[in-house]
């Protein structure tokens, strides 16, 4: 049972402990700023152990209120004799990853989705019944007859938009019954991958220039922690239900998609060397629609690779070097998808001065992607 006095002591003595660490190592701290950051962690690292030990340790059955009121033998003479805790548990910060590559996953087939891959297939399917295209028995034909007689075991076109907007809030289909959309995914998500592209370029520059040193946010690996546990703390109620399997068969007919795309047969029957080429005929010939491709299909890919990211204990690290590390993994596709994403116009850049005060400018307008 830890006493006020105690309680009080403890921190003053840490305090004291910081204070002397500093002052005899000042000299050092100057030429070796790593170092300080390890100091600050070893302080850290026992003041939890004491924390530690001080929420395990049997209390009272009546919590200590006898002694603070000055009921029974035990009735505290002075308020730094009666029984204080350290705290509630911390919430709980982890996440299944399992369910988070899911969404990466889920995420990438969006982008997939968006970007006609399946209207592409139903367009050749329809030409296929209708005998109007030169496909008879090859590769592509058959797959489209087995595409097509499999579309009964699967989920529908409109169970995947409704997943896409109960679990990113994307697309105007309502969320299944019982369910809600997550509105808040879009805006979080370019956050957590503004506030990656920043820290990396403040990274790059902070050896030549540092024009914003006074800025508290310049660097800051908190600010980047903290953007990716709302991302994921946000999906981490968005990522139940049948999220898992849905992924797993929708990544299964895709696969199944690209195959018939990339058969022989389709590719000759408009001229093409590759499947993109395929699906990018089918778009303009038959839909008249505006090419995003490339810049959609990286968003797919960087997307799902950031969210894989989060997905792991990386952004649970409070050492800067660690943390740097581990961040380095995406720095590049959180570049690549926010540039492909300003493109379409999706996503905008945080601006230079990121540290605004109370009455500032409003939030930048997301449009969702």
């Amino acid at each position: 049972m830890t006493t006020e006095k105690e309680y009080q002591g403890l921190y003053d003595r840490v305090a004291g402990l910081r204070e002397e660490l500093v002052k005899r190592l000042s000299g050092d701290l100057i030429n070796n700023p790593a170092l300080g950051d390890a100091l600050v962690k070893q302080v850290d690292d026992l003041l939890s152990s004491v924390e530690s030990a001080g929420t395990q340790a049997p209390a009272p059955p009546d919590r200590g209120l006898a002694q603070l009121v000055g009921i029974g033998p035990e009735a505290a003479r002075e308020l730094g004799q009666a029984r204080i805790p350290y705290g509630v548990t911390p919430y709980d910060e982890t996440v299944t990853s399992e369910r988070l590559v899911a969404v990466g996953d889920l995420y990438y087939i969006y982008q997939h989705e968006r970007l006609g891959v399946f209207r592409v297939v139903r367009k050749l399917q329809e030409l296929f019944r209708a005998g109007t295209v030169r496909l008879s028995g090859g590769t592509g034909a058959y797959g489209l007859y087995q595409f097509d007689r499999r579309d009964v075991l699967r989920y529908t076109h409109h169970d995947r938009l409704a997943a896409y907007g109960r679990v990113l809030g994307y697309g105007s289909t309502p969320a299944p019954r019982g369910g809600r959309r997550n509105a808040e995914f879009h805006r979080q998500f370019t956050q957590f991958v503004n506030q990656v592209t920043l820290f990396h370029r403040d990274k790059r520059i902070s050896e030549v220039l540092r024009e914003r040193s006074y800025d508290p946010s310049f660097g800051s690996i908190a600010v980047v922690r903290r953007a990716g546990l709302d991302l994921r703390n946000n999906l981490k109620f968005a990522s139940f239900g049948h999220l898992n399997v849905l992924r797993v068969e929708v990544m299964q007919v895709l696969d199944e998609a690209f195959r018939i795309l990339e058969s022989d047969d389709v590719k000759r029957l408009f001229g093409a060397d590759t499947s993109w080429d395929v699906l990018e005929e089918v778009l303009l010939r038959y839909f008249r629609q505006r090419l995003v491709t490339s810049p959609r299909q990286r968003m797919a890919v960087s997307g799902r690779e950031v969210l894989r990211w989060l997905a792991q204990p990386h952004i649970l690290q409070t050492s800067r070097a660690p943390f740097e590390a581990l961040l380095l993994q995406i720095a590049e596709y959180a570049e690549e998808w926010l540039t492909s994403a300003e493109a379409l116009g999706s996503a905008q850049r945080r601006p230079g001065a990121r540290v605004l005060p109370f009455e500032g400018r409003a939030p930048l307008a997301v449009v969702p992607s």
